[in-house]
């Protein structure tokens, strides 16, 4: 089975972020790079399901400059088989659909069983690139996924809804899925694994150029405002009780 691995480099987590000049998006000059959480759960489920098989291979694709290699060079050292970078000096300025069609043309040649990205990005965290990816190849997609199965000629997969319910679904292949975190324990790269990552293929192509203005454009971006806010509760003991309930469920649903 040949599985591709859809992933994305996004700043750190704990990275500090300033706005850039233009106010348009943060500035990148001093920032570290890694690979998008739910990218990462992504691959490990997409070794996870070579390890299980046998046999197969894991194909691990990237838009972006030159640091996404970077990321694409750790994919490779936990395992995967294959990286394929799309230059794309451009990325920020393409919407949804822009990425989605770099990176359908560069899949496309490939012609995988299944197709893997997280549910979202940790920077933008649209949750819409692999949903777009699947509609532009004409394959089912499922998204949600916490866990799947091979069943013969096609998958089992389960899907995490509201409330604690989750769902199970059975799909046919080729399929797109998109994984949630948290579904499996997260490798390391060995040091063996970071040597063989030098010698296996990096195979460079270069993104089309944008055919049509994007239909979603940022405009401007904003930091968090901090605010503090006291609230005083008046009268009876169970009343007051019942006030803090309220907030603490609706408001900063934290119950």
């Amino acid at each position: 089975m040949k599985i591709v691995v859809a992933i994305k480099q996004v700043p750190e987590r704990d990275a500090p972020v300033h706005i850039a000049a233009d106010g348009r998006w943060i500035d990148e000059s001093d920032l570290n790079y890694t690979i998008n959480e739910p990218d990462a759960y992504a691959l490990e489920e997409a070794l996870q399901l070579k390890e299980k098989g046998g046999d197969g291979e894991v194909v691990v694709v990237c838009a972006g400059p030159d640091r996404v290699q970077s990321t694409l060079r750790e994919a490779l050292a936990k395992g995967a088989d294959r990286a394929i970078h799309i230059e794309c000096d451009d990325l920020g300025s393409r919407d949804t659909l822009g990425i989605a069609r770099i990176l359908a043309e560069a899949i496309k040649e490939e012609a995988p069983d299944l197709i893997l990205t997280g549910l979202q990005s940790d920077d933008l965290g649209l949750g819409q690139t692999g949903v777009v990816l699947a509609e532009l190849l004409g394959i089912p997609h499922a998204t949600i996924i916490m866990q799947v199965e091979l069943l013969g000629s096609g998958l089992k997969v389960k899907r995490e809804l509201e409330d604690g319910w989750f769902q199970h679904v059975e799909m046919p292949l080729p399929a797109l899925l998109t994984i949630q975190s948290g579904g499996n324990k997260l490798r390391y790269a060995t040091l063996m694994g970071i040597k063989k990552a030098k010698s296996k293929e990096m195979k460079t192509v270069a993104a089309f150029p944008a055919t049509a203005a994007p239909a979603v454009e940022l405009e401007r971006v904003f930091l968090p405002e901090k605010q503090k806010k006291t609230e005083m509760f008046t009268g009876s003991p169970a009343e007051i009780a019942a006030k803090i309930v309220e907030k603490l469920k609706f408001e900063v649903r934290v119950l």
